[in-house]
């Protein structure tokens, strides 16, 4: 555990903290935070294999770090093989940035009837990718592993505490679900601890 490089995390979210105090518009959020979310995700050397773990039966969303205001929350989302979410949206502004394997979105719009239709092609993500959803800028997607036969992982930023926020799941006919996702963790990662170099 020692060798891991915790630094990349603890400086992310002290850099994300630093740019929240200033109270910037959402917009510059996205951007500057994509910034940030692109310099964690260049190196693949931080985050510990408690919080990797993907299982046979559905995705995984480890708590990595939890704002103490809630005004942010840093997850690491785990796809087994094949695995994809239901229609689903966020409610608060969120940035993924792909750090193994790759990952498929799909984004849809509600039709003058209320339905769900898909909106443009699907948008793959790569390792070293990022893309923002939010209320804003389109909030309503599908994602699924690009990889049948592999796990890939992604590291999702919300602007809140996402396992407490009550969102929803939609059916095709553009009818909701109400759900509040939570996490797959106990326990966080300890990135703060220095006594090792």
């Amino acid at each position: 555990m020692s060798n891991l490089q915790h630094h990349r995390l603890r400086a992310f979210v002290g850099a994300l903290a630093a740019l929240l105090d200033t109270k910037p518009p959402e917009q510059r959020v996205l951007q500057e935070g994509s910034e940030l979310l692109k310099h964690l995700i260049r190196h693949d050397d931080w985050l510990a294999e408690p919080f990797a773990q993907p299982d046979p039966q559905r995705y995984q969303q480890y708590l990595l770090y939890a704002d103490a205001q809630q005004r942010f929350s840093v997850v690491s989302f785990v796809w087994g093989a094949g695995q994809s979410t239901p229609v689903h949206d966020h409610r608060v502004w969120g940035l993924i940035g792909m750090l193994r394997g790759a990952e498929v979105a799909q984004h849809f719009r509600r039709d003058e009837q209320g339905a769900l239709l898909p909106e443009g092609e699907p948008v793959r993500l790569n390792a070293g990718d990022v893309e923002a959803v939010s209320p804003e800028v389109g909030d309503i997607h599908r994602v699924s592993n690009a990889f049948a036969d592999r796990p890939s992982i992604s590291i999702h930023v919300y602007g809140g505490n996402i396992g407490a926020v009550k969102r929803a799941v939609y059916d095709e006919d553009g009818s909701e679900k109400p759900f509040i996702s939570g996490y797959n963790n106990a326990f966080l990662p300890n990135i703060w601890d220095l006594s090792h170099g």
